[in-house]
């Protein structure tokens, strides 16, 4: 359950972003405008923003102006939902529902929402680069630049994605499943938080803390997600449930159980916001708020 003044920030900021992602991806004749409907479906088709949001509470906590981060935030959930389409494709997680909607390629086509994919990555760079360089120097830009690719990229999420495919139906490590979930979910998430601190003028101890924190919970997040896939109900995640033990994906209740991945979730939380509190950030209150609600969440 969402505290109310938690659920009341999270809408702003959800607010805030959406509006910024409706303008950045506005049609513009005379380019097909199938494409734009393929990109903006899944854009809008309901989304948590948790990374965006992550980023933009992350720069407020370190005292910065959060209105600079909207660009930066609104790449990551594009690149974000990009994977999300490549993933549904009947090549990857073959997924027909999203959020409780037909993926992509099924209101569409498969090739459009390929397409649809390439196009939302690429406006990704291009909307980092709208940063306001009155309010935030080119070298800062260009380190998210190279930081947000590197997580979306094959030493990154792409990477985890190739390691979860060559995983399924085989017995792996606890260690190479950690790779997985660390690199497939958390290097986004991890990136959207870092590049909060960032664009605040966090010290080089900050940022080496809040990264701690940010990897923990994106791991955190991950398990819970394996943990939903078996526990948690169809209607309120939005897709099939099991569809991980159908597909013979490695996943933490496979390798250690239900209840050791829910006591791993809580420790990893704690260990996040043991290194949050050493991040010495002004105000780290809904940062913490939003960790603890991961953790409970039902989808």
């Amino acid at each position: 359950m969402l505290d109310v003044t938690l659920k009341a920030y999270l809408q702003d900021k959800i607010t805030i972003i959406n509006d910024a992602l409706d303008k950045y991806l506005e049609y513009k004749k005379p380019h097909p405008e199938v494409i734009y409907e393929s990109m903006r479906y899944s854009v809008f088709a309901g989304g948590k923003r948790l990374r965006p949001v992550f980023m933009l509470a992350t720069c407020e906590a370190f005292g910065g102006d959060s209105q600079v981060a909207i660009p930066a935030a609104c790449a990551v959930e594009m690149i974000h939902t990009y994977s999300l389409i490549h993933d549904d494709l009947p090549a990857m997680d073959n997924d027909d529902y999203r959020r409780g909607k037909l993926t992509n390629h099924k209101k569409f086509n498969e090739a459009t929402a390929i397409l649809a994919g390439d196009a939302l990555l690429t406006k990704a760079f291009g909307t980092i680069c709208l940063t306001d360089v009155n309010k935030v120097h080119p070298n800062v830009i260009h380190q998210m630049l190279c930081e947000i690719s590197t997580a979306a990229g094959a030493e990154g999420m792409v990477g985890g994605q190739v390691a979860d495919m060559e995983a399924e139906g085989k017995q792996i490590e606890l260690q190479d499943l950690e790779y997985i979930h660390a690199h497939k979910t958390g290097a986004l998430l991890s990136v959207a938080i870092r590049c909060g601190a960032i664009l605040a003028n966090a010290s080089l101890e900050q940022q080496k803390y809040i990264g701690i924190f940010a990897d923990q919970l994106g791991l955190a997040f991950q398990i819970q997600d394996d943990i939903l896939d078996i526990v948690g109900n169809q209607e309120v995640i939005g897709k099939k449930v099991g569809s991980d033990i159908d597909n013979n994906k490695a996943t933490y209740p496979r390798l250690i159980g239900l209840e050791q991945s829910k006591a791993k979730v809580q420790e990893l939380t704690e260990q996040a916001l043991q290194a949050l509190e050493l991040a010495n950030c002004k105000d780290s209150t809904y940062l913490r708020a939003i960790a603890n609600y991961l953790i409970s969440r039902e989808s």
